[in-house]
């Protein structure tokens, strides 16, 4: 494979610009168009740090256990400074407001809305009307709003986080915009560019229950539990839409009732997500997804601190 591939790959699946791929690797946009057009090769350490991110997007890197722990235990320390993080998000309605605004964005722009994250904010806190954006996807962001709102109650409560909260969840996410909300499909479904089979529909019944046993394990690391049950949710793929948002609802569920940061997936992750999930549910290795996972709580974290992410 020529360098030029190897960097097209990296650049989808970072899902930067050309310049921001060579301020991500210390140079200029002149040297780097260089190696896109194959005028000039990379220096051999360049090749290597190439390579490195190249394996990493591609979810062939193997994450070293000292390094995936030491994060967690990062990780560990900022929720031992936080008495009750989702008391502490209904208390400050900035803070709160900004968890809702980057969820609903960042969940919905990976299932593909058009909205911007401007766009999204007038929706969610001007109550706005856009006329060049559909109906369909304006009301999925007030509905993705009010489901953040039930969760975050739902875990104030300290109530069970079980199927009839995946269940309720759904109901309120798909609420006018689909007449099977807050039910289980009665039909086959396929994740459109993977070769990954679904659970059969007649399946969902038996094998919702038992995903649900495993959120409440014992754990001292909810990191691997979150990573583990979000891809095999995402597999069972129960519902006939909104699949992908409810599975991260849920994973955030998890993370908020450990006193976790919730987890900012960001749709210029996409890609990134996606590789990471496939290798967990086709490779029996969850180590990029759990890393992943670290990255992403900890921007959640930086909310928290009232700190600036992208």
């Amino acid at each position: 494979m020529t360098i030029r591939q190897k960097l097209e790959i990296i650049k989808k699946m970072l899902g930067l610009t050309q310049t921001k791929l060579a301020e991500k690797f210390g140079v200029s946009f002149v040297a780097f168009n260089s190696w896109w057009t194959a005028k000039t090769v990379p220096r051999p350490k360049m090749r290597v740090i190439i390579d490195e991110l190249f394996l990493e997007v591609t979810g062939q890197k193997i994450i070293p256990a000292d390094e995936l722990m030491a994060k967690k235990q990062a990780l560990q320390q900022k929720s031992s400074k936080h008495k009750n993080i989702v008391a502490e998000i209904l208390a400050n309605p900035d803070i709160r407001d900004q968890f809702i605004l980057k969820l609903t964005y960042h969940s919905n722009s990976i299932e593909g809305s058009t909205l911007t994250e401007p766009d999204t904010a007038a929706i969610l806190f001007d109550n706005a009307a856009l006329p060049d954006k559909s109906l369909t996807e304006q009301l999925e962001a007030k509905n993705h709003q009010t489901a953040l709102n039930y969760l975050f109650d739902h875990i104030a409560k300290k109530e069970k986080i079980d199927e009839a909260l995946v269940l309720k969840l759904h109901s309120i996410l798909m609420n006018g915009v689909r007449s099977d909300a807050g039910v289980y499909r009665s039909h086959g479904v396929r994740i459109i560019g993977v070769n990954l089979p679904t659970a059969n529909y007649m399946s969902i019944p038996k094998l919702m229950p038992e995903l649900m046993v495993h959120i409440v394990s014992k754990t001292k690391d909810i990191i691997a539990l979150s990573a583990s049950v979000h891809s095999k949710f995402e597999q069972i793929h129960p519902f006939g839409d909104g699949n992908g948002r409810i599975g991260r609802l849920l994973m955030n569920a998890m993370l908020l009732s450990s006193n976790f940061a919730p987890a900012i997936i960001r749709q210029e992750q996409k890609q990134l997500y996606y590789a990471y999930l496939y290798k967990a549910q086709t490779k029996d290795d969850q180590s990029q997804l759990e890393d992943f996972l670290c990255e992403s709580v900890m921007d959640g974290f930086k909310i928290l601190d009232r700190m600036d992410i992208r």
